[in-house]
């Protein structure tokens, strides 16, 4: 995970237009995926590696959990701004293409096509969402019961992610015998994460960790 290139936005894995709320429960999440309790991670990277990406978290959340921080930081980056050059309103008081501060006709309507087909259209539970938060082993069963939760059948992560329902499925399943090489897996892992809007690096290791160790016992 090359934090060192990424905005803080993609750090915590966010949206432009989060809430101070969604950025606080990214910072958690973020934060626990690379603690030194996740010793699933820490079978995949150094402790060098793990305590560079945890400084470049506490980073980010130090300018964007902070609104007069974050304003200043968004007006520097050319984020979430406005046709009279001015900081927008939180999310939903303006349409999430502008907050790329692009001026194009033709990337605003690409934008709203992409929020159309990846955005997700579910109802929060709050039991649901702290399990979500506190997750730091993420199987099979578990994706599935998000990818349930959020309203994302079968075939419209196929077609968001390119990956096949029968892939889908033994992923979820964690039938090893039918999936490709670990390499492919961890790629398809980190789409399916990418779509659910979870933390991508943490869900596939954590699931090729636990993969790599279902196998070698059979």
């Amino acid at each position: 995970m090359e934090v060192e290139k990424k905005n803080y936005y993609e750090v915590l894995e966010i949206e432009t237009t989060s809430t101070p709320q969604q950025i606080e429960n990214a910072y958690i999440r973020a934060r626990n995926a690379y603690s030194s309790d996740s010793v699933a991670l820490y079978s995949l990277m150094t402790k060098d590696e793990c305590s560079s990406i945890l400084g470049q978290i506490e980073e980010a959340y130090s300018v964007l959990g902070f609104p007069e921080k974050r304003r200043e930081y968004d007006r520097i980056r050319g984020f979430n701004v406005g046709a009279a050059g001015t900081t927008t309103p939180s999310q939903g008081e303006q349409l999430q293409y502008e907050s790329f501060g692009s001026n194009s006709i033709e990337s605003k309507v690409s934008k709203i096509t992409a929020q159309k087909k990846f955005g997700l259209d579910y109802s929060e539970n709050a039991e649901m969402e702290k399990r979500i938060l506190e997750c730091i082993e993420y199987t099979g069963p578990f994706l599935k019961e998000i990818r349930e939760y959020k309203n994302v059948s079968i075939e419209r992560m196929a077609d968001m992610t390119r990956i096949s329902k029968s892939q889908i499925n033994s992923i979820e399943s964690e039938i090893t015998d039918k999936l490709p090489a670990d390499v492919y897996i961890r790629g398809y892992v980190y789409q399916i994460a990418k779509v659910l809007k979870l933390n991508p690096d943490l869900v596939a290791n954590s699931y090729i960790f636990r993969f790599k160790k279902n196998k070698n016992q059979k």
